[in-house]
């Protein structure tokens, strides 16, 4: 089953403010809460929705994805999500409840996980080939911006010598506790969010941070028979984590250029050719370009009408996943011709007498209906 847009299933829109976020998520926690609805399958589903729904849109960085990509950004590990209820772990289903509900419910669970580090976040690349080079495949080399580990501190962002140290904040825990009325609220720490550490003696080359800005070069692979807006994820290629965090990914969206002679449907090509009435009536040999850069030659019948379509098996593109080609066809347009010299005219003036003698039945079918028209 489609998972629904998660702005759908918290009710807000996607300029909604973090309180605004917050406040939807609360009212559906504690309407949808197991404690509150024992035995609910219903009930738990939703609440499972919502925290799910939550956990993207709280976060900067997964939420940017979200709303870029949808739910494909966390399709295959993407967005650091796998696993547990509805995409993400059991710990971050129950985490997240904590943060607003703290001991609510059946006097809820001490934590002792800490996140000392964040993942990097995912980049995008538009890159632009012509059609020979999506026919053939290629490698090619790209350049981007993009920030690293930092090679003097090893990415933890202290000192050489030194190592984070607790955080005298929240003892290390991550999080701080307040009471609001009925409930107990636990949030992220704001001295060292939630990661339990501080840095007290910073690395000086990425004032500890952990990560430095660079220019970063790497080759990619362009399967043979990608089409236009195929996006390509190459997982772990995109900015470092902070302080030892994993890497995020790089996506590859694919712009095709338009073809001067061929369109593409799929797999398939088309490609128009124009041929004189002469040739369309008596018929001929033509000799076409196919993608390849090779040649192939098509014979003509005679008699044959304008728009008619001939296909060439396995004269297209590959396909992208499996093997095999798509087709080409080959639509011929019958040329008219203009500016006709004395000789032209009396040699189609004297066909036109024959046609006329000959009576075409296609031609006499037609006024037939239209007399018939005429009269009622």
């Amino acid at each position: 089953m489609a998972k629904r847009d998660y702005y759908d299933v918290l009710g807000i829109n996607k300029n909604a403010n973090p309180e605004e976020l917050k406040s939807a998520y609360r009212k559906q926690a504690i309407k949808y809460h197991p404690d509150k609805n024992p035995g609910d399958k219903t009930a738990e589903d939703k609440f499972k929705e919502a925290s799910e729904a939550y956990s993207i849109l709280s976060d900067k960085t997964k939420k940017e994805n979200y709303d870029n990509f949808g739910h494909a950004a966390f399709e295959n590990g993407g967005g650091g999500q796998s696993g547990g209820f509805g995409g993400f772990s059991g710990a971050d289903f129950s985490d997240i409840f904590e943060d607003f509900f703290g001991d609510f419910g059946s006097g809820g669970r001490s934590r002792n996980k800490r996140s000392s580090s964040s993942r990097g976040s995912d980049l995008r690349y538009d890159l632009s080939i012509t059609l020979e080079e999506a026919y053939l495949g290629k490698k090619q080399n790209i350049q981007f911006s993009t920030s690293e580990k930092c090679t003097t501190c090893k990415g933890n962002g202290s000192k050489p010598g030194y190592s984070p140290e607790k955080c005298g904040y929240c003892a290390g825990s991550g999080k701080v506790r307040s009471n609001q009325g009925f409930f107990t609220v636990q949030q992220t720490c704001p001295q060292c969010a939630g990661s339990g550490k501080e840095i007290t003696n910073p690395c000086n080359d990425c004032n500890g941070q952990g990560i430095k800005q660079a220019s970063k070069k790497i080759t990619v692979t362009i399967p043979k028979g990608v089409d236009d807006g195929t996006r390509i994820r190459l997982a772990d290629k995109g900015e470092a984590g902070s302080r030892g965090g994993a890497n995020g990914d790089l996506y590859l969206f694919i712009n095709v250029k338009s073809h001067e002679l061929f369109k593409r449907s799929d797999e398939n090509l088309f490609f128009e050719f124009p041929i004189s009435i002469a040739d369309a009536a008596l018929g001929t040999t033509i000799e076409i370009p196919t993608i390849d850069g090779g040649k192939a030659k098509i014979k003509i019948p005679e008699g044959t009408q304008s728009g008619k379509q001939f296909r060439l098996k396995g004269k297209g593109m590959p396909y992208m996943r499996g093997s095999g080609d798509g087709d080409l066809y080959v639509q011929i347009n019958t040329e008219v011709p203009v500016s006709l010299n004395k000789e032209q005219k009396e040699l189609l003036e004297k066909f036109r007498q024959i046609e006329n003698e000959k009576s075409n039945p296609s031609i006499k079918k037609f006024f037939q209906k239209a007399r018939s028209f005429w009269k009622n």
